[in-house]
């Protein structure tokens, strides 16, 4: 089964680009994607831009809004994602407390829906 393992965190959480502390993290990242493509588990996975970048869509009566930023307020924000294939929620879960994020973010698992069955 598919999961999409969503890393959340604080913009300004965690350790700041050009710092050691930042490329010892993008190390341990390097090496998590390695991980799940020899497990043979990884589907895609990606960083997202700043929260400064976002732009949100809405469809109100006909009309649509669109609005700069993230759709919520709130101090964590949608960072980046791994989509795995997993044999469970416990393996899933297992690889989602390996990413480097959740040491100060946070991962969110959710199941792909399978709509052709």
């Amino acid at each position: 089964m598919q999961y999409l393992l969503m890393i959340y965190s604080a913009e300004d959480a965690g350790p700041q680009p050009g710092t050691e502390a930042f490329m010892k993290m993008l190390g341990e990242y390097q090496s998590f994607n390695d991980e799940t493509q020899n497990d043979g588990v990884y589907v895609a996975g990606e960083p997202l831009e700043s929260i400064n970048t976002a732009t949100t869509v809405r469809v109100r009566n006909g009309q649509q809004e669109i609005t700069d930023g993230p759709f919520a307020e709130t101090k964590e924000a949608l960072g980046g994602f791994y989509l795995l294939d997993c044999e469970n929620l416990d393996e899933a879960i297992a690889y989602a407390a390996k990413i480097p994020t959740a040491a100060y973010g946070s991962i969110e698992i959710r199941p792909i829906m399978n709509l052709s069955d």
